[in-house]
């Protein structure tokens, strides 16, 4: 697996040093950067895996770098051979970023992503201080690409997977940056969220707040597993946080893969994000991915009642301005993590499920509109769970604590699953070392078995246990888990005072029993 890789995370430690130096101090707009090289590497060898696959098979192929590319807003033309990663990557130093700015990253731009990332790409640009960063960068890209071959080659991997991990280390930068709330979700915690709403091949999966699409991504590869699991159990593996899984660059036909692709909707307000999740997506192999500019909290956002699987972790401390805020939220607030329960409520089908991560705070906030959020789940929908999570998850960007909701439109609510999570499987430090404690096994097997009926007192000693609806009702709707859960006191008998004088006179009397026999030595 690429995390003990330790060649690999030396060379893109590398690379992000060298963008550091180079002037691109920012992780977002490096990342960007770095983004669109690696887009143009792959563009480059998936055209040549293509056209040695056609040649092979004896179909006809017509490559994207057949022709000539009119270059924009001027007259000239290039053949698009020239465009290619193996031949730009040989001019000289100071012709080969004039190159990339002018024609070969324009041409990327126009690439077939879809309508959507053509549009995403329309604002973006090159930047590269000077030639000798890009001749570096390109130096560490090509070794990166020898080290995905040498370990898919080796710990026989899909390189495609692999390759997908290299891009999302590059990702987990992002949260340094974070601004709004926004930082990157734990891929672990994710594939948590997948395995307990278990999204299916046609269901229509959005996430209202993307940024680069984790979520999206962590859908379409559980559906790759279950198709996988369903044709051939033995060909999944375990991941590192004991997850069955089958990698993502598994075979599709071409049927099911547009079937996928079109299951799969994102919408963010940052138009970085929106690149960065297009991006993500076609990189790991969705052709064309439905990522799009939008606020969902806003008055231009009307796609209510399309959608069978929500999951979310939408952005915890911002605020929205009251005036731009959708006529159909009702909830009377402008915290964006109270409006985008009711945001995610609208989006879902009649029988569609949701799971979104929130701030500790909606659980139990006090405040008409956090009541009213907390009412929209247990009232309209049915509250299947409530799973909080140690404030370490989030680590090192974030040390708020979270919990996991889950809850299905239309449905009702009659009992409540509470699981306090205590282990996710790293230190819970900035640090956030692998180890051997986890619950989140546990969570999924316990959350699809879990009981019909109210706990008793004696089972809510545990981690998990149900509540009842009325319950919850009548302490105002409060979901924090420690105002249901029992807590065991462990009586502490002491010793009466008289014996406790005596043991220490005792002890008294040996200390100056002890003193007294060393003056007689001095």
């Amino acid at each position: 697996m690429l995390q003990n890789n330790s060649a690999l995370k030396s060379l893109i430690d590398r690379l992000w040093n060298n963008f550091w130096s180079g002037g691109i101090s920012n992780p977002l707009t490096a990342i960007e950067q770095i983004t669109y090289l690696l887009f143009m590497k792959q563009m480059d060898d998936l055209e040549a895996k293509r056209e040695r696959d056609a040649e092979f098979t004896g179909e006809a192929y017509t490559s994207k770098f057949v022709g000539m590319y009119k270059v924009p807003g001027s007259m000239e033309e290039v053949d698009k051979q020239d465009l290619r990663w193996r031949n730009f990557k040989r001019l000289p130093a100071e012709a080969m970023l004039l190159h990339v700015q002018t024609k070969v990253f324009p041409f990327l731009k126009s690439f077939e992503g879809g309508s959507k990332f053509t549009h995403a790409m329309s604002n973006a640009v090159f930047i590269m201080p000077k030639p000798s960063l890009l001749v570096e960068a390109i130096k560490i890209i090509e070794e990166i690409f020898v080290e995905i071959e040498n370990d898919a080659v080796v710990g026989g991997h899909a390189f495609q997977d692999i390759q997908g991990d290299v891009y999302e280390m590059l990702l987990g930068a992002i949260a340094s940056a974070g601004k709004n709330g926004q930082f990157r979700t734990p891929r672990h915690i994710i594939k948590l969220m997948n395995d307990l709403v278990q999204p299916q091949l046609g269901q229509r999966i959005a996430d209202p707040a993307c940024g680069t699409a984790g979520f999206l991504l962590g859908a379409y590869q559980y559906i790759l597993t279950d198709l996988v699991r369903k044709e051939n159990p033995t060909a999944l593996q375990p991941d590192e946080d004991g997850f069955m899984r089958a990698t993502v660059s598994a075979t599709l036909n071409e049927n099911l893969k547009h079937i996928v692709e079109d299951s799969l909707f994102g919408y963010d307000i940052d138009t970085t994000m929106v690149r960065l999740g297009l991006m993500n997506l076609m990189m790991h192999g969705i052709d064309q991915p439905n990522i799009d500019y939008k606020d969902t909290l806003s008055k231009s956002y009307n796609e209510d009642a399309q959608f069978d699987i929500i999951l979310a972790n939408p952005p915890f401390t911002g605020n929205i301005d009251k005036g731009d805020i959708n006529e159909s939220l009702k909830i009377g607030t402008t915290k964006t993590e109270l409006l985008f329960i009711e945001r995610i409520f609208t989006m879902l089908k009649m029988g569609g499920t949701a799971a979104v991560v929130v701030p500790q705070g909606v659980l139990f906030g006090s405040g008409k509109a956090f009541v009213e959020a907390r009412k929209i789940m247990v009232e309209k929908s049915e509250l299947k769970a409530v799973i909080t999570m140690p404030s370490g998850v989030f680590k090192p960007y974030a040390g708020v604590s979270t919990a996991i909701l889950l809850f299905t439109k239309g449905s009702e609510t009659e009992n409540v699953w509470f699981y306090e999570m205590q282990n996710d499987g790293y230190t819970l430090d900035d640090k956030r070392n692998k180890i051997d404690k986890s619950d989140l096994q546990d969570i999924i097997a316990q959350y699809h078995k879990r009981p019909t009926k109210a706990s008793t007192e004696a089972q809510r000693e545990g981690v998990h246990f149900a509540i009842h609806k009325q319950e919850i009702v009548d302490n105002g709707y409060d979901l924090s888990l420690s105002k249901y859960k029992k807590e065991v006191y462990e009586e502490v008998t002491y010793e009466k005072p008289k014996v406790i004088f005596e043991k220490l006179e005792g002890i008294e009397a040996t200390i100056l029993k002890g003193i007294s026999e060393l003056k007689e030595l001095v």
